[in-house]
């Protein structure tokens, strides 16, 4: 993945650490996109979405605005996005069970025919939504080119 190497998740803490690896994914993603490798690329984006939603529910000043239910499985990434819709944080729009069924298909086999433009917009008003985006890319640790 693109952040290893780059930074240590577990000593940047459960908000931080993320949020840090939500920003280098999406940075990840994109390059994996725009070099052909789609498939690497919508896995990496899938990780950055799960690092932006880990970070904003780990937030004790971000939990405050999050409704959560007995019977709501916290552990689950689909929940967690769900709440997140049910709460007014995320504005529904984007589609998360279709990016989690295109990300396992990513998983199984190359997609070189996939025009990935309309999901990695999608991605980028949840990460603005979520507080991840924008962000100056400059500030990110230089990118290690072998990541893949």
């Amino acid at each position: 993945m693109p952040h290893f190497g780059l930074m240590d998740e577990k000593a940047l803490g459960l908000v931080k650490g993320p949020f840090q690896r939500a920003r280098l994914h999406i940075r990840g993603g994109k390059r994996r996109l725009r070099e052909g490798k789609i498939s690497a690329g919508i896995v990496t984006l899938y990780d950055a979405l799960l690092g932006a939603i880990e970070s904003y529910v780990n937030s004790p000043e971000n939990r405050q605005r999050i409704v959560i239910k007995a019977d709501d499985d916290l552990r689950s990434e689909k929940v967690l996005y769900a709440v997140l819709v049910r709460s007014g944080v995320l504005d529904g729009a984007f589609d998360f069970e279709a990016f989690s069924r295109l990300t396992e298909k990513a998983l199984e086999e190359e997609m070189p025919w996939y025009d990935s433009r309309d999901v990695l917009n999608g991605i980028e008003q949840v990460m603005a939504q979520l507080g991840v985006m924008p962000f100056d890319e400059s500030e990110l640790p230089p990118e290690d080119p072998s990541t893949f």
